[in-house]
């Protein structure tokens, strides 16, 4: 035990004396935090929008005006021919044309309907079809306010958004990105620990002392446990200050799945470590690792719109259970018992990445 408490010591003043690291531990969950959860947004606003008006009537103006009210469109351009329009999404000025028809006014009032057209550009799918999609229901409800379409069958409909009523989608990003945040602490610059003391020359003290090679990977992952524990706290934090986030589960479900997450992403960054030979060649692999976990982790794309494939690979993944776990307690309330299967595969990954440290450590003389 006092052996342990020796190699803490050398750690956290390892740790404190370091220029660049102690700046990079705790500016990291600041940034990420406040940059991520507004850059990652993917609600889409301010459309380019391009509208020809073949009608100039009462009920025209009225449209354009609804949909440009709507806060998800900005007007880039105005043309008399559809050609004209169509220029200013091939110059990428507009990503959506509207083109309202001559006789939209009249075929409305004598007909109740009237056809509209609308282009989009779809090399960026996701915003034209997003766009595509906001535009059709401002159109619908403008044609329901003017008595028009189905109007009672809307009234029938009774809406209800569970666990995220304002359809925040910072709600939904700000959990996944804290689970990122640990990651990286745990997972990347612990990948860094070991083969930087190999470039000093210090492992080589190590080396040649009776200490068992158990006991030295334990004093490497206690230091950044803490130093996880207080980021994620900090984390929390800002979460409450900046988004009036707070979980509606219990703080101690999160901090039980923390601990062992850290321990799991420690021990993945000390493998890394143990088995390189440069700061440089353990940064690449953790970084091609971390970039994997995170992009199939669901933290960005909903895991059920992957390939079948890519799902099942998921499965193999520990990022994927603790961003399910945090989304879930903060915004449904789960506890430990919602949870036991989700425990009980990050604890697999625990012991897994561990012991893949342990074997891979080779102390030589």
């Amino acid at each position: 035990m006092r052996t342990l408490l020796y190699l803490l010591e050398k750690e956290f003043k390892q740790i404190r004396r370091d220029r660049f690291l102690p700046k990079i531990i705790f500016a990291m969950p600041v940034l990420q935090l406040l940059i991520l959860p507004f850059a990652a947004n993917f609600e889409m606003r301010n459309i380019n929008l391009g509208i020809i008006d073949n009608d100039h009537s009462v009920y025209s103006q009225r449209l354009t005006e609804k949909i440009l009210s709507s806060g998800y469109f900005k007007l880039s351009d105005v043309s008399t021919h559809y050609q004209d329009g169509l220029a200013s999404i091939e110059s990428n000025e507009s990503d959506l044309l509207l083109e309202i028809p001559n006789g939209f006014e009249r075929e409305l009032g004598r007909e109740g309907q009237a056809t509209v057209s609308i282009a989009a550009n779809a090399i960026n799918g996701t915003k034209g079809g997003l766009g595509s999609s906001y535009l059709s229901n401002i159109i619908q409800s403008f044609n329901q306010e003017l008595g028009y379409g189905h109007a009672s069958m809307a009234e029938g409909i009774s809406w209800s958004y569970l666990f995220n009523p304002h359809l925040n989608y910072k709600f939904n990003m700000v959990p996944g990105i804290m689970v990122f945040l640990l990651t990286l602490i745990g997972g990347f610059i612990s990948a860094l620990n070991i083969v930087s003391e190999k470039e000093k020359g210090t492992i080589e003290q190590i080396n040649v002392s009776p200490l068992h090679k158990s006991m030295f990977l334990l004093s490497k992952l206690i230091p950044f446990w803490i130093i996880g524990f207080i980021l994620l706290t900090i984390g929390c934090l800002i979460t409450w200050i900046v988004y009036g986030l707070t979980p509606v589960g219990s703080f101690g479900t999160i901090y039980l799945f923390a601990a062992v997450y850290l321990i799991a992403f420690t021990g993945f960054g000390l493998a890394i470590s143990s088995i390189s030979s440069t700061q440089q060649q353990a940064m690449f692999s953790a970084f091609f690792f971390i970039i994997i976990f995170a992009l199939m982790s669901g933290l960005f794309t909903p895991i059920s719109s992957m390939p079948e494939w890519a799902q099942k690979l998921t499965l193999f993944n520990p990022v994927r259970y603790f961003i399910d776990v945090m989304r879930m307690v903060y915004l449904k309330g789960s506890g430990l018992n919602d949870l036991l299967q989700q425990f009980g595969v990050i604890c697999l990954f625990a012991i897994g990445f561990n012991i893949l440290a342990i074997f891979g450590y080779r102390k030589s003389s």
